[in-house]
């Protein structure tokens, strides 16, 4: 593993908040389990609560304990496309995560950088987009220290930024939402 990648897993493991490139463009991340590290991402990116986040894996086995029926995680693949599912949660997902709904938003990802943070954290990502409520996604590491003010704890610097956005899926409905 990378030295930038085990520095990030390092930050992401102690409650950090990180800004690292996704399968589709700059990302924030920390882990799922440190709510006040969720609570930093929505209001570094001036976010609503009620918009909810992304749970980001290499592997299903990390969105187990979110989902209410672990057995539709099957139907959750990595193709061409990035393709975000929604998910009935359980009732023990954080309402951050889901934003108050009743589903989670999960993307599953072959993306080496991802991988290698789930694996060293043995846990999903908590993944958005790298910008602010409103504004194009960062580009480079000058405007995420513009956008965040220089308050995320560590960088990796952009590299997909032009891909477009996953497309949204409700595996419950089969409804393609974007």
């Amino acid at each position: 593993m990378s030295f930038k990648a085990r520095l990030a897993s390092t930050y992401l493991i102690s409650g950090g908040v990180i800004s690292h490139p996704t399968d589709t463009i700059q990302g924030l991340a920390c882990l799922p389990h440190f709510e006040r590290a969720m609570h930093r991402i929505l209001q570094l990116k001036h976010r609503h609560v009620n918009k909810g986040l992304i749970l980001l894996a290499n592997d299903v086995r990390h969105f187990v304990d979110y989902v209410d029926d672990a057995s539709q995680l099957e139907k959750i693949k990595v193709g061409n496309v990035p393709t975000t599912y929604l998910l009935k949660a359980n009732r023990h997902t954080s309402k951050l995560l889901t934003g108050g709904f009743d589903t989670i938003a999960l993307r599953l990802t072959s993306h080496v950088l991802i991988s290698k943070l789930c694996q060293a954290s043995n846990s999903a990502l908590v993944s958005t987009s790298a910008n602010t409520s409103g504004k194009s996604c960062a580009t480079d590491v000058l405007e995420l220290n513009v956008f965040f003010k220089q308050e995320l704890d560590f960088i990796i610097a952009p590299q997909n930024y032009n891909n477009p956005a996953s497309q949204i899926i409700n595996l419950q409905t089969g409804e393609r939402l974007r």
